[in-house]
């Protein structure tokens, strides 16, 4: 049921404003089975819109992510061509380090001049160990420098179980994430840099006039999957990041420590094949959406409007939308002035008795204060209610 200041609104009028159809009051509810057996030492599936955790297990845990950290190269790249600091047709010298280092490569030389973009492509695509380096140097200096910038970004990022100790992923002490902060970083990557998101759904990056894949083999066997990066190290294990999207809805899987390439593939595709049989995302309401008018005393008005200041969108088991409680608690007396955005209750939707949603009540509109007579008058009627009450 749906309570607001104390009245119950019936079912039907709950379902029209949730934005369901009345009919759907009559399906069956869908069947939902256990989370699949997943072969990784950690993983997660994230609802890119809802943020809402679908299936998990270890995901704060703190592991070796190997190239998945190119994540983050990429994401700060991305961040300082935003800001105007760098440009991607800006010529980036190769340095010796750069050269020389090792395991995958997009095969830059000592000396030359490399165009940002390509080098871009060249760490997402191809995963180059070289062109990370390379890029870090140029934009903090020294790849040190660039790893303190990392780690920087992780805590503005929210990423609490990250400290990276270089611009690849390369073994080092100290050098760790977790799937659930993988999992923000790749929400970050497709939110924040829409234009540059299409790059981690490249198959194939040639360069210097060597061809080579993308390590992702879901962008193959899966339309539906657009990215974004994979990893690999003795220590870390076969490691993938993947998101997808299908009929609107976009999932982000994230999975460490699997025993092979073939494995982090179909891991994944278990997970993300689960998130959209199963779950469904909703949009409930829209930021400033009016749920209800509340009265104001010694104002200038007698009520005024309240709504949420974001929008609430939730991912739920398919077929349970219908079994969704929502409850309004407003704040018994509530005085003016009222201003935009105040807090004055909260809105509360449940499934199957547990709290789903827990958002701030606020002011839509702002109400000055009444006229001398209209507060005196006020006053004397709270007066009376509170005695009586």
């Amino acid at each position: 049921m749906f309570r607001s200041l104390g009245k119950v609104l019936p079912l039907y009028s709950l379902l029209l404003l949730l934005g369901f159809h009345v009919a759907d009051a009559f399906a069956k509810p869908a069947l939902i089975p256990s989370p699949p057996q997943v072969s990784a030492s950690s993983y997660i599936l994230m609802d890119a819109t809802s943020g809402e955790v679908i299936v998990e297990h270890e995901s704060y845990v703190q592991l070796p992510p190997a190239s998945l950290t190119k994540m983050m190269t990429a994401y700060i790249v991305e961040s300082e061509v935003a800001q105007g600091n760098i440009n991607l047709y800006d010529e980036v010298p190769v340095s010796v380090k750069a050269w020389r280092t090792g395991g995958s490569k997009m095969f830059i030389k000592e000396g030359s001049k490399v165009l940002l973009e390509e080098l871009l492509k060249g760490v997402i695509i191809q995963s180059g160990n070289d062109a990370s380096i390379a890029l870090s140097e140029y934009v903090a200096g020294s790849e040190d420098a660039f790893a303190d910038i990392m780690n920087q970004q992780a805590q503005l990022l929210g990423m609490t179980n990250s400290n990276f100790m270089n611009a690849t992923g390369l073994p080092a002490e100290g050098h760790y994430s977790s799937a659930s902060d993988l999992a923000k970083l790749a929400l970050a990557i497709i939110n924040d840099f829409p234009d540059q998101y299409p790059l981690y759904s490249e198959k194939y990056f040639t360069y210097n006039n060597i061809r080579q894949p993308n390590r992702n083999r879901l962008l193959w066997r899966d339309k539906s999957v657009d990215g974004l990066k994979t990893g690999h190290t003795e220590e870390a294990g076969y490691c993938l990041v993947a998101s997808a999207k299908r009929n609107g809805m976009r999932l982000i899987s994230v999975v460490m420590g699997t025993n092979s390439e073939n494995a982090r593939a179909k891991e994944t595709q278990k997970l993300l094949n689960y998130g959209f049989r199963y779950y469904q995302t909703h949009e409930l309401y829209k930021a400033g959406e009016v749920l209800t008018d509340s009265q104001v005393w010694k104002g200038a008005l007698d009520s005024f409007q309240l709504g949420l200041a974001e929008d609430v969108i939730v991912t739920i088991p398919r077929g349970q939308k219908d079994d969704l409680k929502a409850e309004l608690k407003v704040d018994n007396v509530i005085e003016a002035p009222v201003a935009v955005g105040q807090e004055y209750g909260r809105l509360l939707v449940s499934l199957d008795g547990k709290v789903i949603v827990d958002e701030a009540l606020v002011a839509l509109e702002p109400v000055p204060e009444g006229g001398f007579f209209k507060r005196l008058l006020d006053m004397i009627k709270l007066f009376f209610i509170g005695l009586f009450s």
